[in-house]
């Protein structure tokens, strides 16, 4: 059986709400459901059994003190065409470290490396023909926006299941813990 897979840092419940309050008044976005809300460490994709137990392993072995997520400001991923609209993260040292790590647990598990650069970030919306001065104006909105300081103990390994003319559902399969 095949999973497509990514390691990402949940956001937790109460910081949801306050989120899911910026996410309107933008033409042609598809708001992400509060559930969804999260850091991207890794997309893997479509993995193998036996690579599910390889990376499980991997993602296990990773060692470091709990520390904490700065998320403010936003913007937009596309320039000729914006395709997501999020909120950004400040890349710490040990959020590097984590996403390094993930990065480096993909490639010994026999992944294809990532070939972008890390941004790490809290996708809102994945936008379809949405013009750009209406996300000026909702990065303008939401220029100052920040929330407190997040600790993170813990990243996760999750399921991504496709749901046609809606947002995929995920389903956290493994949690790991920091520290």
């Amino acid at each position: 059986m095949v999973m497509r897979l990514f390691a990402a840092i949940g956001l937790p419940q109460e910081v949801r709400p306050e989120i899911s309050r910026l996410q309107r008044g933008v033409a042609g976005a598809r708001w992400r459901p509060p559930a969804n809300l999260h850091v991207t460490l890794r997309f893997f994709g479509d993995v193998d059994e036996r690579q599910i137990k390889d990376l499980d392993g991997e993602l296990s072995a990773i060692s470091l003190p709990p520390f904490t997520l700065d998320i403010h400001g936003s913007g937009w991923f596309g320039r000729a065409e914006p395709r997501a609209l999020w909120l950004g993260v400040v890349p710490s040292d040990a959020l590097l470290y984590l996403q390094h790590r993930c990065e480096r647990a993909a490639r010994r598990t026999g992944l294809e490396a990532e070939t972008r650069n890390y941004k790490p970030h809290v996708t809102l919306a994945y936008l379809r023909g949405t013009p750009e001065d209406r996300l000026r104006r909702f990065v303008e909105r939401t220029a100052n926006f920040r929330i407190e300081p997040l600790a993170v103990t813990h990243f996760s390994l999750y399921r991504s299941w496709p749901r046609r003319g809606d947002s995929n559902l995920y389903e956290n399969l493994a949690d790991y813990p920091l520290g």
